[in-house]
């Protein structure tokens, strides 16, 4: 008989053979690893897009999928998985190592392609589906199209995750509304025949240049409200939070809250991301955003518009550089649905649609379009010359005598092409450019009296002209802050108001008062609109050396006269024999692009060839286009030397690379190629090169 010594040690080896056949059975490792874990019994294999964004890596990697995560990771959900290993680091059949990386489940499998041992899936991050099929083709596009990675152009296209928006539940779905009247529609000749055309689940394309005033966030919602009584959805893309707020108002005044999601910046991550799964999952049917809304995934998707497509808030800042109006015509083409390019001006690219017969036009007769637009009158260099008060003060005495006009009746709106105090100057005698003495780069004047060098930042205390001899200077272009102290000190009584970049105001009141503000920062004015307008330095927007500078021109002006009264009047200091001038004088911006389009037809500039720019050192850039294999009809203009900023030396050169019509893919297709070919090498930094596609800045 053995006493209670004896069975202690039997007790403690039985309990040590316990823990070590449980720690057997268990993965030896974390669960991001799953070492030793089992396989999903179906589809075991994981097709994943990570996100590394580098375009020799543009493509899928397959991994194994655990037994734990095979009802969880499905395509679409978001994972994270170890990248990086390396073939050598195997263990036990599957390779282990690596730093965790996000990615994408596009696929799930019998068997995968690859030969050698995968790694295992590490965690599914959200069982949420957020990449659909259609998104993911869409995707595929944007990045073809631009010489992209598919990885970057989903990072623009979805929002961050957030875990407490995902756990909220979307509201239930809405009916479709009944159909909108045209009310403001009316007109334009086609007008309600393109909102019959919407709601009756039709897919129609226009151009519509829209009548100045307010009632074009109307129209637009109508449009939109259109479509959703076809049971479809609708997608608007605006320029700026400001202008969506307009259109996000006037959706909830026509159809009332929960038909729309607003997708801006100014949501805040958390109140987006909870927006943007409402759209995804079906509960809100319409969207109003500003950019990155062009991905938005909405279901059955009836009508895209874009609005002020010339907008430069329209093109990405981050690779590919995609452009609003662009996706929204693959869109429009991959989904079969309506498309609308709208603005109070039109672009060269939207005459372009129209010609080719992509799209129709919207627009209204010439007696409404005269009826609603205010009188323009011009102030050009001759009469300059001969005005006293001109000389003595920048301002004609036309302008001084509107404003004063203006005043009696309501606000007026003033616009500068530059902020500041006096940003750019000249010899008072002979007018030649102010210039630094050190780097030649142009003086300033950031307060009332120091002069500095706009490119090295020195001080230029005893400055005389090189031409003439001349001490004495004057304002070539005078900022925002200067005119305003100029208006204020001629009209004390009135309050004077500023919007710019650092301060921009949405909305000013309907009584006197001057407001002075640059080219894309007009606030609406409450009730009927501006008494007048005054547009100065016209010239200064004219004489940009850019490729649309006559168009971007003209648009700003159109822009803040539209909102001038119709029987207010606006005046615009600019020679008034030049095109964008001239078609401003007669309302006629469909007019000036199409004399544009001509014109960039025969010098086989874009939007009528495609183009790409290609920049970095001189050297890396000529070897890059020598090795690019670009297409036969390709034609390579430049290199040129790139400008460099506050006297530096050239950053480096670029080239433009041009091919006519139809040859666009395969440009962009033999750029990406040469690109990824290179980044597969590890080029060094300093041989880099950079490519664009379709860039804003032609020169």
């Amino acid at each position: 008989m053995s006493s209670a010594n004896d069975s202690q040690p039997e007790q403690l080896a039985l309990i040590r053979e316990m823990v070590a056949e449980a720690k057997a059975k268990a993965p030896k490792a974390k669960p991001r690893t799953w070492r030793g874990a089992a396989l999903a019994d179906e589809l075991p294999v994981a097709r994943v897009l990570v996100n590394k964004g580098v375009l020799h890596l543009d493509r899928t990697f397959d991994y194994a999928v655990p037994a734990e995560l095979a009802e969880a990771a499905q395509p679409g959900v978001r994972v994270r998985v170890r990248f990086g290993a390396g073939s050598h680091h195997v263990r036990g059949g599957r390779r282990e190592g690596g730093s965790l990386i996000d990615g994408f489940i596009v696929e799930r499998r019998a068997e995968s392609d690859y030969n050698g041992a995968l790694a295992a899936l590490a965690q599914v991050v959200s069982p949420e589906v957020v990449l659909s099929p259609r998104m993911l083709a869409l995707a595929r596009a944007v990045a073809d199209r631009y010489a992209g990675s598919l990885a970057d152009v989903l990072q623009l296209a979805l929002p961050p995750r957030n875990a407490r928006a995902e756990a909220k539940p979307s509201p239930e779905p809405l009916p479709p509304p009944a159909a909108p009247e045209p009310a403001g529609w009316e007109r334009y000749g086609a007008g309600p025949g393109f909102l019959r055309a919407l709601a009756t689940g039709g897919a129609p394309r226009a151009v519509w240049t829209a009548l100045p005033g307010p009632g074009w966030a109307d129209e637009l919602a109508r449009a939109m409200a259109a479509t959703l009584a076809s049971g479809r959805g609708a997608l608007a893309v605006l320029p700026d939070g400001r202008t969506a707020a307009r259109v996000d108002a006037a959706m909830t005044a026509l159809l009332g809250e929960g038909r729309h999601a607003l997708l801006t910046a100014e949501s805040g991550p958390e109140k987006r991301y909870r927006q943007w799964l409402a759209v995804h999952r079906g509960s809100v049917r319409a969207v109003v955003g500003t950019r990155a809304a062009m991905f938005a995934p909405v279901r059955d998707l009836g009508l895209v518009a874009v609005w002020d497509d010339g907008d430069s808030s329209h093109s990405d800042t981050n690779a590919p550089f995609p452009h609003v109006r662009e996706v929204l015509e693959l869109r429009a083409v991959n989904d079969g649905c309506g498309f609308l390019a709208g603005g109070t001006s039109c672009t060269v690219e939207a005459a372009q649609l129209v010609e080719s017969g992509w799209a129709r036009p919207l627009t209204a007769d010439r007696e409404t379009v005269r009826a609603c637009a205010p009188r323009i009158r011009t102030v050009g260099d001759e009469l300059l010359a001969r005005d006293e008060a001109a000389r003595a003060a920048r301002l004609p005495s036309l302008a001084w005598e509107t404003v004063r006009e203006g005043l009696k009746t309501g606000p007026v709106l003033v616009q500068v092409p530059r902020r500041g105090y006096v940003p750019r100057l000249a010899c008072e005698r002979c007018r030649t450019p102010a210039r630094c003495t050190a780097c030649a780069g142009p003086l300033e004047a950031p307060d009332e009296r120091d002069l500095t060098c706009g490119w090295c930042g020195r001080g230029e205390p005893s400055w005389h002209c090189e031409e003439c001899g001349s001490f004495r200077l004057r304002a070539q272009v005078v900022g925002a802050r200067r005119t305003a102290e100029e208006l204020g000190r001629a009209f004390p009584a009135v309050a004077v108001r500023t919007s710019g970049r650092d301060h921009v105001l949405d909305e000013v009141p309907d009584r006197p008062a001057l407001v002075v503000c640059t080219p894309g920062a007009e606030p609406v004015a409450a009730g009927a609109g501006y008494a007048a307008a005054l547009l100065l330095d016209g010239w200064a927007m004219l004489t940009r050396p850019d490729l649309r500078a006559g168009e971007d021109a003209l648009r700003r002006w159109i822009a803040a006269a539209s909102l001038v009264r119709g029987d207010g009047q606006v005046v615009v200091v600019a020679e008034p024999t030049l095109r964008p001038v001239q078609a401003l004088v007669r309302w006629d911006p469909v007019g000036h692009a199409v004399r544009e389009l001509a014109e960039r037809s025969q010098l086989g500039f874009p939007p009528v060839s495609r183009m790409a720019a290609v920049a970095g050192r001189g050297e890396a850039v000529e070897a890059f286009l020598a090795g690019a294999g670009l297409p036969p009809d390709a034609e390579i203009l430049g290199p040129v030397p790139l400008p460099g900023r506050r006297g530096e030396p050239s950053p480096g050169e670029r080239a433009l690379v041009r091919v006519p019509p139809g040859s666009g893919a395969a440009l962009a297709a033999a750029l990406k190629s040469a690109q990824a070919a290179r980044l597969a090498k590890g080029v060094p930094a300093a041989e880099a090169v950079r490519v664009r596609i379709d860039p804003p800045d032609i020169g």
